[in-house]
């Protein structure tokens, strides 16, 4: 028996090949333009922080370690949790970091944690953080305080360069989510956020989630 193996670039040229004799040079079925796959996520309440402030968190040289994947490829949810203390000593317990770190540290919760930390928080694109309150975060190692920082990150929905050419979009335009589902909305203006290597997903709170009721959706679609 022959022990010979394909050449992967003959491979790779076999794979194409068959591809677009099934659909098109252009990627597209039958002549028309395939439509993008969209997926609606819950973003639940987190934090991102500095490595300044996980080290003062968690230790010297603390680094974060990867619990679960996220959708976005190079970001995850850290195994590591802090408290976070508003007014009066309110608190929620087990508020988890997101990862890598970043170059500041933020809060996003949604409305109904707020309230229930005593905190009026406003509506902001991440790292937008105007006229938003602090807290204090606790870890195992020690305390922080941001003087700010603590906002509602608003909806929106990240895209690569060939989603945002599909929906007609740009960076920092605005699209609207239809979910169809036991209690069927629309969801306006969510913020279009155009990266490179971004797959399509759109991200809402859990405040907005629990509303439509994403988890029993039966169709989600993007419409200007």
């Amino acid at each position: 028996m022959s022990t010979a193996t394909l050449d992967r670039t003959l491979v790779e040229r076999l794979v194409r090949d068959a591809l677009t004799q099934k659909l098109g040079t252009n990627g597209h079925a039958n002549g028309k333009a395939a439509t993008p796959k969209l997926v609606v996520n819950i973003s639940a309440r987190h934090c991102h922080v500095t490595q300044e402030d996980l080290e003062r968190l968690f230790g010297k040289g603390h680094q974060l370690k990867p619990h679960k994947a996220l959708y976005q490829d190079g970001f995850f949810a850290a195994e590591e949790m802090v408290t976070i203390i508003g007014p009066r000593h309110r608190m929620i317990p087990n508020l988890r970091i997101l990862g890598p770190c970043r170059d500041h540290s933020q809060v996003e919760l949604a409305f109904t944690d707020a309230i229930s930390l005593g905190l009026e928080i406003p509506v902001r694109k991440s790292g937008d953080h105007r006229d938003s309150p602090g807290c204090y975060l606790l870890g195992p190692a020690g305390m922080i305080e941001l003087q700010r920082g603590v906002i509602r990150h608003e909806r929106h929905v990240h895209m690569g360069p060939a989603d945002a050419a599909h929906f007609g979009v740009k960076d920092g335009d605005r699209l609207n989510l239809r979910v169809a589902s036991t209690c069927s909305m629309v969801l306006e203006d969510l913020l279009c956020r155009l990266s490179p290597s971004a797959k399509l997903e759109v991200h809402l709170d859990t405040d907005e989630g629990n509303a439509c009721d994403l988890p029993h959706a039966t169709k989600v679609e993007l419409f200007r």
